[in-house]
């Protein structure tokens, strides 16, 4: 099974109908971009990521570092972030949403860290994925002001 629901290369689909398959969580998908706009000087872009087990992406970099990818998915979307192994301790010992505790329990550990793959289903799912967003910036020592 994919990551995003979009796994074909050769077809980039339109915006429209990426917004359409996110469905009912389409404004906490506006919501996660907009919070990340806002907080960050990031350039964005849709990619293809990774191959066809991933898919197409919404992905935020800053200074070309990956901040986060959000893949869309049918009746939602997954947000990526790779966090080092001190912001998986530190995230551990948050008081973390059940999705964001089940995604780093299911990514696997690597010397760098781990990439969290996250459904984002409810409001609490992205006010914890943007205090992930936050450890990636700044272990990544990423610029916070705009």
């Amino acid at each position: 099974m994919s990551i995003g629901l979009f796994t074909d290369k050769n077809y980039r689909p339109p915006e429209a109908q990426v917004l359409e398959s996110i469905g009912a969580r389409l404004p906490l998908w506006h919501d996660l971009i907009r919070a990340v706009r806002e907080r960050y000087r990031v350039q964005e872009d849709f990619k293809f990521l990774y191959g066809k087990s991933y898919g197409w992406a919404s992905r935020f970099r800053v200074n070309g570092q990956l901040l986060i990818s959000l893949f869309p998915t049918q009746g939602g979307f997954t947000a990526q972030i790779n966090l080092s192994p001190e912001a998986i301790e530190k995230a551990l010992s948050l008081n973390l949403s059940k999705n964001i505790q089940q995604a780093i329990s299911r990514a696997n550990p690597y010397p760098e860290g781990r990439w969290l793959f996250i459904p984002v289903e409810t409001e609490m799912d992205v006010v914890d994925v943007l205090r992930l967003v936050a450890m990636r910036a700044e272990t990544k020592r990423l610029a916070v002001d705009k």
